[in-house]
């Protein structure tokens, strides 16, 4: 609701005796009122260094302060300076001079206070007066009293009664200590006499025990005729005596106790046999809470109260009497405030006062009346006057005004009250500072002080923006004199006018609020789940008003107490920017977090719950259950905390102390949900075990170990396995196992017996046992076939019927070759062979492939130079046919194919000798462009490095570019037929034209990869017209000109030579390396020369500007070969080729020395162990027009 005009509140405030207290603000004089002083009593303690006794009042002017001791006055020996008061400090060395009461008096010049007694008590410290006992001599059945008589002390005090040997002396019905300290025997027997009674007092908080001297007991037996005779003597029971009071004495005692006091009655009789108590209340049931202790001599009450007063009685008897005792029991009240101690008033001149002193206690208290410190004496002729209970001053003056106390005592204490009476008349003082500034946000209350001191009290009004006109509003409200305003809203901001008058005058003060936006956070903290260990990041973003960022802060709490945030280094919490992170997060991090943006005017908070996911507890209580036989057990346990992240299993573990005692190793593993888990157990062993959880965070710790369980010994529950057959020499079977573990032997005497036997034939077994776990036959046949059987056995028995398994004695080298080897040329580098397998009995052996040799013999280029380039290829497993790659055409060649087994390679096959064709020539090393003239350019080259057959010529290319798009608008081509042409004068060019050129060079099989070169022709002033013709420069005779010189295919000529000297010299040298690259493609087309023209623009402009050297290293890499352009052969194996061309198992390269003449083998599955070499360049090849199968 919006405040429309202006507001007038009124607020009367009642200043009347008996309304409220009377609260005036230092600002104004008045007389001293006490605020604090030391309650008593006090007790002084031996180890108290110091006693400080305080008094503080406040008043206007401020109060001085006098003391009085025992009602005389008193000077503090130290005042100390620590309070500015009249506190006042003793020391301990001569604490006893200052025992008493003191009363300490703040006075000015309006009144003077006074506080009640306050009683300093110094106990001295408690001790045993030195005395000598006489020895208490009785005869058997009379009582005893061992006086203690316990020195005064700081309470509490413990009283025992012990021997010299600090044996405590037993108590029962007939023996008992009363709370006097003394020690009762109801009657003396013998066995009563010692020389050590010791009675011992302990005082609690001075720390003391103190001891008196011992006394001694003389028990006299009786003799038969009743007389009295030493110890040892014939004795004889007691007479019988009639009860009679030990404590108390007399018939009845009277028992006075304040309320809320605890109640004892105590009954000790004497007589024989020993008298039995019971306790009664006379007229009424004993109370509910009353309890019987002391052997029932002790009646006790606890927190008495009224309805607990009256007659009580104790009655003793035994078979030869009774005797009884009352107890007359007062329960009284010290004085106290029926309602509460009289107020302070402030009146005007001329009312009358009246001050009433309510007090009750029991017996009534006596009331004293005082001012300033004084006692009133009633004086009829005064204005002060008495009535029982009330003092009344009559038309009070102003020198009435002063410090009245009333003081109620009763035999069980007193209380006293200061009551500030003020009597005047004073215009409206306004105490609230003018201007003041307030501040709240919106949707808050806020509370306008005006406080206001004024005799008679004042009238107070509020209005806003100093007008006078009054409107009610809902939301402002008067509480005492301020003004509250409900819900602030924005348009209650302003200025405000207190205004307070009376009789007097009046006075006004203007108050200026300002409403802010409240603070809210906008980014609340969000439940998080967290793995023990990581960062948590809680983030908490808040708006606040901008002219409160200056005390805006963020703080957090977890469950809430307020999160300490420190920049120490071991601090795991830290804040930024709103963000709490919580470093290294552990499970006593997990609860709700509360972020609080806070203001100095308001707050405002959001929680998140922050879930610790961790490891699972360790299970408890791992038990061991027998089920059908002692190897068969169940283990259950309860699982521990999960941790917030449920388990997913259960991991039983054992440990045995025999073979690997304190190894633990899995034994089973049960889902989350199980708490039990069945589990076989081998013979012979002395098992624990122990269990550990597993959830999505890890493993958790393990359990503690079960007790020991020891199995019985039994036969073996398997035989080896992993038998392994093998022929280390070509006479010899090799028999080997995986011995059984250790744990599985189940009983000693461990040993294996081992079964063999020829395979396919009659043949009977032949058994031996041993203890290892290998077994060698000799003197076999080479590669036969055996079955063997391997069983375990122990000093119970067998293992169960072992499995039988097959294997071959050793194996010894090949004794044939292949048959029937034949070669098909399938391109220039690409050979298939194939073979009619050795005779299955000549390998010897497990076969492992077959290894097939070629010699390079003689290239034809260079048929009278006799090569020795020998290369091998494996191909592994059952096959006759086999792929081989990486030829060089135009080459004779010798080929031989062997069978290899893991003992080696067989003999060589009969050679075959065949022939390579012709190949596409390599690209040609470098082409340069120069003497360029406007309508002519001379192209300059180097013949391949590698032709692969015989050179016929070149095929020249030259397209004219369109140097916007890089697109060929024009393109020619040119055969030239000279296989030693090394350049090229190209005629009837167009000026100032850019040029692309592409040469190869060609055999009878083809035309190589071209070589392209880029070039301009130049802009002359003079227009030639150009004469188109192409004609090759043969020489550099011909008929010249005078100035021939000068002339630029003169120049161009001198240049080709220089550059033709160096591709010399690079040819040779990149020849003697064998280096370089080869390639071979069929002769294009028409169309396809057609198609030469479009190509990739930017691709061949870097081409063009690559350097020939670095071009020809480039490619002088590892190659991939492949039957035809379309199907190449990755790496260096060859696919499967479909129908009769199938390879099977992939080609493996290696060198004629990774074989078996070198004594290399291969593994047990037949896997190639050597490698394929010198397959050393790369090229594609085309395929020839038809294969030319080659028989030897």
């Amino acid at each position: 609701m919006g405040l429309v005009g202006s507001l007038q509140v009124v607020v009367l405030v009642a200043l009347t005796s008996t309304a409220t207290g009377l609260d005036i603000p230092l600002e104004v004089e008045q007389p001293p009122t006490i605020i604090t002083y030391t309650s008593g009593p006090m007790v002084a303690l031996p180890f108290d260094n110091k006693i400080t006794i305080r008094c503080e009042a406040r008043g206007n002017p401020p109060p001085e302060y006098r003391w009085t001791k025992d009602g005389e006055d008193f000077v503090p020996p130290y005042v100390t300076t620590d309070y500015p008061d009249g506190t006042f400090v003793l020391h301990n060395k001569g604490l006893i001079a200052f025992k008493g009461k003191y009363r300490c008096y703040a006075s000015n010049k309006l009144g003077t206070a006074m506080t009640e007694e306050i009683e300093l008590r110094v106990p001295s410290m408690p001790k045993f007066p030195k005395e000598f006992n006489f020895p208490v001599v009785v005869k058997e059945g009379e009582p005893i009293i061992l006086e203690c008589n316990p020195p005064e002390g700081m309470a509490p005090r413990q009283i025992y009664w012990m021997s010299s040997d600090l044996e405590h002396i037993e108590q029962d019905e007939r023996v008992s200590m009363s709370t006097d300290g003394n020690l009762y025997f109801s009657n003396a027997l013998q066995n009563d006499s010692r020389q050590d009674y010791c009675c011992f007092a302990h005082f609690f908080k001075i720390r003391t025990i103190v001891q008196k001297a011992d006394m001694a007991v003389v028990v006299k037996s009786l003799k038969p005729g009743n007389e009295s005779a030493d110890a040892g003597n014939a004795t004889q029971a007691p007479p019988a005596r009639i009860p009679s009071m030990l404590l108390p004495s007399g018939v009845q005692t009277e028992k006075v106790l304040l309320r809320g006091e605890n109640l004892q009655l105590e009954c000790i009789p004497q007589g024989y046999p020993t008298p039995t108590v019971k306790w009664m209340k006379m007229g009424d049931k004993l109370p509910l809470r009353t309890q019987m202790n002391n052997f029932g001599k002790l009646l006790f009450i606890s927190s008495i109260h009224e309805s607990d007063g009256g007659k009580y009685m104790c009655k003793a008897q035994n078979s030869a009497g009774e005797v009884v005792h009352y107890f007359n029991v007062i329960v009284d009240d010290p004085p106290k405030w029926e309602t509460e101690p009289p107020h302070s008033q402030l009146t005007v001149i001329g009312t009358d006062v009246h001050i009433k002193c309510s007090v009750s206690g029991k017996p009534l208290p006596d009331i004293t009346w005082r001012r300033n410190g004084d006692v009133i004496i009633d004086d009829p002729g005064s204005n002060k006057q008495v009535f029982d209970d009330t003092l009344v001053l009559l038309n009070a003056r102003a020198q009435d005004s002063a410090v009245y106390q009333c003081e109620a005592s009763n035999p069980h204490g007193s209380i006293l009250a200061n009551i500030n009476i003020m009597v005047m008349n004073m215009a409206p003082r306004i105490l609230t500072r003018d201007f003041q500034e307030y501040a709240v946000v919106q949707g808050e209350d806020i509370v306008m002080n005006c406080s206001v001191f004024s005799s008679p009290p004042p009238n107070i009004s509020w209005a806003k923006d100093e007008t006078l006109e009054i409107v009610k509003a809902e939301r402002f409200l008067a509480v005492d004199g301020d003004l509250k305003i409900l819900s602030a809203e924005k348009n209650d901001r302003g200025k405000y006018l207190c205004v307070a008058s009376n009789t007097e005058g009046n006075s006004s003060i203007t108050a200026v609020l300002d409403v802010k936006d409240s603070t809210k956070i906008v980014y609340a903290p969000q439940d998080l789940q967290i793995i023990s260990g990581t960062t948590a990041q809680l983030m908490c973003q808040a708006e606040v008003d901008k002219s409160l960022l200056g005390a805006f802060e963020v703080v957090w709490r977890k469950d809430g107490e307020e999160i300490p945030l420190s920049s120490e280094e071991n601090s795991r919490y830290f804040m930024d920017d709103g963000m709490l992170q919580i470093m290294s997060v552990n499970l006593s991090d997990q609860g709700r977090y509360t972020c609080i943006a806070r203001t100095i005017l308001d707050e405002d908070n959001a929680t998140a719950l922050l879930t610790v996911l961790d490891v699972p507890d360790a299970p408890k209580n791992v038990e061991i259950l027998e089920l059908k036989s002692q190897r068969n057990v169940c283990l259950s346990w309860v699982p521990g905390s999960d941790h917030n992240s449920s388990v997913t299993e259960f991991i039983v573990e054992y440990e045995e102390s025999q073979w690997e005692p304190g190894r633990w190793k899995e034994l089973k593993k049960v889902a989350g949900n199980q708490e039990t888990a069945e589990v076989a157990l081998q013979g012979h062993l002395n098992y624990q075990f122990r269990v550990y959880a597993v959830n999505v965070v890890g493993p958790g710790p393990p359990s503690e170990p079960t007790e020991r369980y020891k199995t019985p010994p039994a036969a073996p529950d398997k035989n080896p396995e992993n038998i392994r057959i093998r022929g280390h020499l070509p006479h010899q079977l090799d028999i080997s196992w995986e011995p059984l573990l250790p744990i599985e032997h189940n009983a000693p005497g461990l040993e294996y017996k081992v079964s063999y036997r020829k395979l396919g034939v009659e043949d009977v077994w032949k058994e031996h046992l041993v203890q290892r776990h290998s077994f060698v036959v000799s003197n076999t046949s080479t590669f036969i076939p055996f079955e063997i059987k391997i069983q375990s056995r122990n000093s119970h028995g067998w293992g169960p019927d072992p499995k039988v398994a097959t294997g071959y004695s050793g194996e010894d080298v090949p004794t044939a070759a292949p048959r029937d080897i034949a070669v098909e040329v399938i391109n220039t580098t690409l050979l298939r062979v194939s073979w009619t397998p050795a005779p299955p009995a000549t390998v010897r052996g497990h076969l492992g492939g077959y290894v097939v040799h070629w010699l390079r013999k003689r290239s034809w280029l260079e048929p009278n130079r006799i090569l020795d380039d020998r290369k091998m290829l494996f191909f592994p497993g059952k096959r006759t046919l086999a792929i081989v790659p990486g030829l060089e055409p135009f080459s004779e060649y010798i080929l031989t194919v062997n069978v290899l087994n893991k003992k080696g390679n067989g003999p060589n096959s009969d050679p075959v000798t065949f022939n390579t064709p012709e190949g596409a020539p390599d690209p040609v090393p470098i082409l340069t462009a120069s003497n360029a003239q406007k309508d002519s350019i001379l192209l300059v080259w180097a013949p391949p490095l590698k032709t692969n057959g015989i050179l016929t010529g070149y095929l020249l290319q030259h397209h004219l570019v369109n140097e916007t798009t890089l697109e060929a608008v024009v393109s020619q081509e040119t055969n030239i037929t000279g296989a030693d042409t090394t350049q090229w004068q190209l005629r009837g060019l167009e000026e100032g034209s850019l040029y692309r050129f592409h040469l190869r060079a060609c055999t009878r099989a083809g035309c190589g990869p071209p070589l392209a070169q880029e070039s301009r022709t130049p802009v002359t002033a003079a227009y030639l017209s150009p004469t188109p013709a192409v004609a090759p420069v043969q020489s550099t005779k011909g008929v010249l000109r005078s100035n021939f010189l000068t002339q630029g295919w003169f120049i161009g000529t001198m240049c080709a030579v220089a550059l033709l000297t160096l591709v010399a010299l690079m040819a040779c040298f990149v020849r003697r390396n064998q280096g370089g690259k080869y390639a071979g493609t069929p002769p294009p087309s028409s169309t396809q020369r057609q198609d030469m023209v479009s190509m990739e623009k930017v691709k061949e402009r870097e081409n063009l500007h690559s350097d020939a050297e670095s071009q020809g290293m480039k490619d002088d890499t590892f190659c991939e070969f492949s039957d035809s352009e379309e199907k190449p052969l990755k790496g260096g194996s060859l696919r499967s080729l479909p129908g009769d061309e199938a390879l099977g198992d992939s080609v493996s390269r290696g060198s004629l020395d990774d074989y078996g003449n070198v004594g290399r083998e291969f593994n047990e599955d037949g896997s190639f162990i050597g490698e394929y070499s010198g397959f050393t360049h790369r090229g594609s090849v085309s395929e020839p027009s038809a294969p030319r199968p080659v028989k030897a």
